[in-house]
């Protein structure tokens, strides 16, 4: 039985601006576990979880007589939300199952969206390839939340009666970078921030990367797409971490990734580049008080002031062009002198701030266009969440991998890294027709990381 409209509850500014045609977004994980799914325990597990029972994935999303959206209150028959494959995605037996599930996904990204008749959400059995893809609309919340809710189904791979411990999911408590904060240091906040948040205003009017051989724009969103993964060892990563002073796992991801987009256009369009050529990236920052994955339980508490939703801000995070020279690290060396300054300024609260009020205040359609606009004139999307530290299962079965992909956006690259028990695999979806080769450019990133690491080693002797 529905509740009478007065009892709807609206979309969060956050919210609405993710079910806007233009920003629309759909987050695809695919969990891929050791052995043949039990297609009943699977759905008598959601049945019996959290997932079925927490409002946003029990709700239906309406307009009100204002043509504002709602969440409406909704009785969930399971079996609907379940799209079984038996059969397996291709007959070719040269098609690996990490392709045919890539090339699944790839599809999903810009031709299937969500039914609105029922609650946001999809469990996708692929029986043959032994892969179940998880979609779950970004209205309902952020990678953060939405992994979390996950893994509150999931059980340790070394005890199947204990759930993920804090521990085992990867939080940490993270302390404030602006505690006792000198003068110059309070300069420097204010001067930093006010240049990021200036430079956004720029991206969303006029300000543009130049075009190169990667470039997407408006429209490109609509284009179709191919996905591969490339796939890194978080010890490699740590390796290079520490031979670089107080750097962190994501300079070493930036890093290799300018490393690594460098080498691909150099074999894109070796003699067209010039030296220093700005990329710039957009990327997500957590901004709850914890770093990482959340305990679930904190989540649904709203007295523990971690809440449930979309808490994010947006940085541009610039990479440049740089030809092979003899120190790889020199990438990450770049890259943490770029991320220590993103991190003094307040652009992630203040993206989230201005984006709450332009929503707030001026709707939907403003916000959406800003930030479409702003996506048109940069280069790809990057994000990394920090994922489960153990082997962990699902219905008893243990997880091999988790791998994390969304909508297309006007970027012709979107890179969605997700670590998973010393592992960390980073899905690469490109519009095809701008790259067509994305397994070389996965390449391109995983020699980046093991050359870094061979010189880390050198560093790390002398």
């Amino acid at each position: 039985m529905t509740m009478t409209i007065d009892r709807d509850e609206p979309l969060t500014p956050a919210g609405r601006l993710f079910v806007q045609p233009e920003m629309d977004q759909v987050i695809n994980c695919a969990i891929a576990v050791d052995d043949p799914f039990d297609v009943d325990a699977v759905k008598l597990e959601i049945s019996n979880s959290i997932l079925v029972k927490h409002p946003r994935f029990s709700s239906i999303m309406v307009k009100d007589s204002c043509g504002r959206e709602r969440w409406r209150k909704t009785e969930v028959n399971v079996d609907d939300h379940f799209i079984i494959r038996r059969e397996p995605l291709t007959d070719d037996p040269s098609i690996s199952d990490e392709d045919a599930i890539n090339e699944y996904l790839a599809d999903l990204s810009v031709s299937t969206p969500l039914s609105v008749t029922k609650p946001l959400w999809e469990f996708h059995l692929l029986l043959a390839h032994k892969c179940a893809v998880l979609r779950l609309h970004h209205a309902l919340g952020d990678g953060i939340s939405l992994m979390s809710m996950f893994l509150s189904c999931c059980r340790r791979a070394d005890d199947p009666n204990q759930r993920l411990t804090s521990q085992g999911i990867g939080t940490s408590t993270s302390s404030s970078n602006h505690r006792r904060l000198s003068l110059k240091k309070l300069m420097k906040v204010i001067w930093y921030t006010l240049v990021y948040v200036i430079e956004f205003g720029l991206r969303s009017l006029w300000l543009k990367d130049k075009k190169t051989a990667i470039s997407g724009g408006a429209g490109v969103e609509l284009w179709p797409r191919k996905l591969a993964t490339a796939k890194f060892k978080i010890d490699d990563m740590k390796t290079v971490k520490k031979a670089i002073s107080n750097a962190t796992i994501n300079d070493v991801l930036f890093g290799i990734i300018s490393c690594g987009l460098s080498r691909y256009m150099d074999l894109r369009s070796p003699k067209a580049l010039q030296e220093g050529l700005q990329i710039t990236g957009v990327a997500m920052v957590n901004l709850r008080k914890q770093s990482g994955l959340q305990d679930f339980s904190q989540l649904m508490n709203s007295k523990s002031g971690v809440r449930w939703g979309n808490k994010f801000g947006m940085l541009l995070l610039p990479v440049y062009y740089h030809k092979g020279g003899s120190d790889p690290l020199q990438y990450v060396r770049r890259a943490k002198a770029m991320i220590d300054k993103k991190k003094l300024s307040l652009e992630g609260p203040c993206s989230y701030k201005i984006g709450d009020i332009i929503m707030s205040y001026f709707g939907p359609k403003l916000a959406s266009l800003l930030n479409y606009r702003i996506i048109s004139n940069t280069t790809f999307t990057i994000s990394n969440v920090i994922g489960p530290q153990e082997d962990i299962t699902f219905v008893g079965n243990r997880i091999s991998s988790v791998r994390v992909t969304s909508t297309a956006l006007p970027h012709a690259i979107t890179m969605h890294m997700v670590s998973y028990a010393g592992r960390a695999d980073m899905q690469i979806l490109v519009a095809k027709d701008i790259i067509p080769d994305p397994k070389v450019l996965a390449k391109c990133f995983q020699d980046a990381l093991l050359e870094m690491k061979e010189a880390a080693r050198v560093v790390c002797k002398n």
